[in-house]
């Protein structure tokens, strides 16, 4: 009796066996095959690429990742991005971004990174215009002209351009990652098509400041121009308004009297004066 009673929780034991192990590996089997999934092919940068260059075949490597941790507009093969400029640095690894690259026929260099619409112009400085170097890409400047308005002798400074972009500084289209000063004989600004003409003039005539903002100070105020005046504390006198001449009155002159005859009638003890002009005319 006792033999049949171990024999049956045996064979009890061995089928609660066998299905709690098939239980297991069926759940083993679903998370391998999950873990197991394709990812989707996504292009990412092979090496750290910097600003104006153009990506390269060898810049560009392909990798598969899972599709819900990428973020939009990744792209899926290296024929999308081979050969676009880069408009923003881009570090080894990171994933290819639409606003990392310039349009597609854009070209690279400076070029690349000249927004529709916009003109890039360039100014002659030195160390006190460039603000001791401290002027370089990606900062923002006013532009400052110093000269004489026509037909005046005070010198004036006035605000020509606010909130202007630095494009370059001489060749440079990046700022330097340890923030060293660049000692560029020429800045290049991002302007428009208007403010483009501004700036030439105003290099021509007379001598430009560049201003450096604060990049989160975006306010454009409108300041009037400053004179040697009110650079001393000297206080202009009011301009005084020229007086009029009093008008000449016109005199007219009367006509003069036709010259006349006199002749004196005498009629008994009556007298009467008649008078006669040239024509022989009696006047009365």
């Amino acid at each position: 009796m006792n033999r049949s009673r171990f024999l049956l929780i045996g064979v009890v034991a061995l089928v609660l066996g066998a299905l709690f192990s098939s239980a297991v590996y069926r759940t083993l089997q679903a998370r391998t095959a999950a873990a197991g999934t394709p990812g989707v092919d996504v292009a990412v940068a092979a090496n750290d690429v910097q600003v104006g260059a153009k990506l390269q075949d060898h810049d560009v490597k392909i990798v598969k990742l899972p599709p819900d941790d990428l973020p939009s507009g990744v792209f899926r093969s290296k024929t999308k991005v081979v050969g676009r400029g880069v408009i923003l640095p881009i570090t080894k690894g990171e994933f290819i971004l639409p606003n990392k690259l310039a349009a597609e026929n854009a070209g690279a260099g400076l070029p690349a990174l000249i927004p529709p619409g916009m003109r890039a112009v360039s100014v002659r400085v030195n160390e006190v215009v460039s603000v001791a170097g401290f002027v370089v890409p990606g900062t923002r400047v006013d532009v400052l002209l110093t000269g004489n308005p026509v037909g005046g002798s005070d010198a004036r400074t006035t605000t020509v351009l606010s909130n202007i972009e630095v494009l370059a500084a001489g060749q440079r289209l990046e700022r330097n990652s340890a923030g060293d000063t660049s000692m560029a004989p020429v800045i290049t600004l991002l302007v428009s098509p208007e403010d483009a003409q501004k700036l030439t003039l105003a290099s021509s005539q007379g001598r430009i400041q560049l201003s450096l903002r604060n990049p989160l100070d975006t306010n454009l105020e409108k300041l009037p121009a400053t004179g040697e005046t009110g650079l001393y504390g000297i206080t202009a006198a009011p301009a005084t308004k020229p007086t009029k001449a009093p008008a000449k009155v016109k005199h007219q002159e009367l006509p003069k009297p036709a010259p006349t005859t006199d002749i004196v009638i005498y009629k008994g003890n009556k007298k009467e004066d008649v008078k006669f002009d040239d024509e022989n005319n009696l006047q009365k």
